[in-house]
């Protein structure tokens, strides 16, 4: 492959993967399951809150957010990098994620890590994690490493940990 084809396929790369990570926020946010289970590898997992393998594992874990107190969210995500090797592909987008927990309007922010790969001609997650560098009830305000939703703890990213 010549210098401009290369050039041109890791733009297109680039772009696509760009593209996946905004399904993933507008597939989780519309309750799109089956969809959001797609854009994972037959064996992908997701690490954060919990950790879930394979799509149907996958799909069962992010229906059952929205059973628990985790009642409402939505996910902008922006900040992203990416480094494209082959097929396979790794990097960073950050997370700011306002919702509802029991009731209460709640703001969390963190980072997504991710492992991609392309599988025929799609580019997919092997992993997604999630950590986060707050998450609390929007009238107590926000600080770095402050979690005020217990599960979030075990995601708080390391880098924030008091």
């Amino acid at each position: 492959m010549g210098d401009l084809e290369a050039r041109i396929r890791r733009l297109e790369d680039v772009q696509e993967i760009g593209q996946l990570r905004a399904r993933y926020c507008q597939y989780l946010d519309d309750g799109r399951w089956d969809e959001l289970a797609g854009l994972f590898t037959e064996e992908g997992r997701f690490v954060g809150l919990s950790t879930a393998s394979g799509r149907s594992e996958l799909r069962t874990f992010f229906a059952g957010l929205q059973r628990g107190p985790l009642t409402a969210w939505w996910h902008f995500s922006a900040n992203e990098t990416v480094t494209v090797d082959g097929d396979a592909a790794s990097g960073e987008t950050w997370l700011y994620q306002p919702c509802v927990v029991d009731g209460e309007a709640q703001v969390a922010a963190g980072r997504y890590t991710d492992s991609l790969v392309r599988q025929d001609g799609r580019w997919l997650f092997t992993e997604r994690k999630v950590t986060f560098f707050w998450w609390v009830p929007l009238t107590a305000g926000w600080d770095a490493g402050r979690i005020g939703w217990a599960p979030a703890d075990g995601a708080l990213d390391p880098r924030y940990r008091r």
